[in-house]
């Protein structure tokens, strides 16, 4: 049988500023909410936006990129996949369940104060699976060495 693929891409807008949390084991956990919004004609024929709220996860590097640089407003461009959690509600004993976006990348867009427009984030070599195993992040390499910018003119 084939494998699935599970990858989503979402271009939005932050709907609050996220909340950071650090785990037991020193992991930093980034979570906020991305609106989308849709053009359709609705049933009398005049135009209508529908917005779709997704509710979004980074670990690691990329959460401290949202941590640093993404606040209510701020438009993005993530790839991910999907996730859905279930537990117990402690107070009903119902069963819960939350459908997530775990940020693989993470490309902050629009300009604004404090990064420039464009300004891109990967994982940084950190699987947002919650995996145990890492690696380096890699090295830009010195494109503008020539004109005499260096890494401590980038304001990310």
């Amino acid at each position: 049988m084939a494998k699935g693929v599970n990858k989503v891409f979402l271009l939005g807008n932050v709907g609050k500023d996220p909340e950071i949390r650090t785990t037991a084991g020193g992991m930093t956990v980034a979570s906020f909410s991305l609106a989308t919004a849709e053009r359709a004609k609705d049933a009398q024929g005049n135009w209508a936006d529908k917005t779709e709220w997704h509710n979004l996860v980074a670990f690691q590097r990329t959460a401290e990129i949202v941590r640093d640089y993404v606040k209510k407003g701020t438009q993005v461009f993530i790839e991910g996949k999907i996730q859905t959690r279930s537990w117990d509600d402690k107070e009903s004993g119902q069963k819960k369940y939350r459908t997530e976006i775990l940020i693989n990348e993470l490309s902050l867009l629009g300009g604004g104060a404090g990064r420039s427009e464009g300004a891109s984030s990967s994982s940084g070599g950190y699987s947002s699976s919650r995996s145990s195993s890492s690696a380096p992040a890699s090295t830009p390499s010195n494109d503008y060495a020539d004109q005499g910018i260096t890494d401590e003119d980038i304001p990310f």
